[in-house]
């Protein structure tokens, strides 16, 4: 059997679909139980297996551990967002790497034709890391969910002002802050409603 028929994808189970899709919900409280750095480690361990567009990765994540960090970044924070951010027992700042290209795979012939372009094409370099960055964070979310753990992804803050205070020399550029942990009993809100099916699916 090949390694491709190994790997076929395979339907979920009605439990698996819903921690990730249909009862999934952004976690504004959680309990003390701490994260580890190897259960911090193990979301991105899995995270960067998804695939992007021709295997780009611009995605950097940057784990805020200790209080003075943690003081930092709450500042930025929008005011609804300030003690999510200082309370949570992990939070993830993503970011995009405007230098993502010096890393793409070293297959010649596919490294020698996007390479010089994207060197020199600095909108195209950052529309591509915005694009392939967002597509990785949504991974990200699904791998903390995946693992059994809560996820607050908040887009809510000073991007400049975190740009400046913990990107200083310009490569990389804030996305968005995930806290992570194990929800309390009141973390969820109510469900917002989705659009309707025929809101949005075209038969054509």
């Amino acid at each position: 059997m090949s390694d491709l028929a190994l790997h076929l994808p395979q339907r979920l189970d009605d439990e698996a679909r819903a921690q990730l899709f249909t009862d999934a919900r952004t976690a504004n409280t959680f309990a003390e139980t701490p994260v580890t750095d190897d259960e911090l480690s193990e979301i991105w361990e899995l995270a960067r297996w998804a695939p992007t567009a021709a295997n780009f990765q611009p995605l950097r994540v940057v784990y805020v551990k200790t209080p003075e960090a943690r003081e930092r970044l709450a500042a930025l924070m929008s005011e609804g967002n300030r003690e999510k951010t200082l309370a949570a027992p992990a939070v993830a700042l993503l970011a995009f790497d405007s230098r993502f290209h010096e890393h793409i795979p070293t297959i010649a012939p596919f490294r020698a034709g996007i390479v010089p372009t994207l060197e020199e094409d600095e909108g195209m370099r950052t529309g591509m890391a915005s694009f392939n960055s967002a597509i990785q964070a949504g991974y990200f979310v699904l791998a903390v969910r995946s693992l059994g753990f809560a996820a607050g992804p908040m887009g809510g803050f000073d991007k400049a002002g975190v740009d400046a205070e913990f990107f200083a020399d310009g490569r990389l550029h804030s996305t968005l802050v995930v806290t992570i942990g194990h929800p309390t009993e009141n973390s969820y809100r109510d469900r917002m409603p989705r659009l309707e099916h025929s809101d949005v699916v075209q038969w054509v």
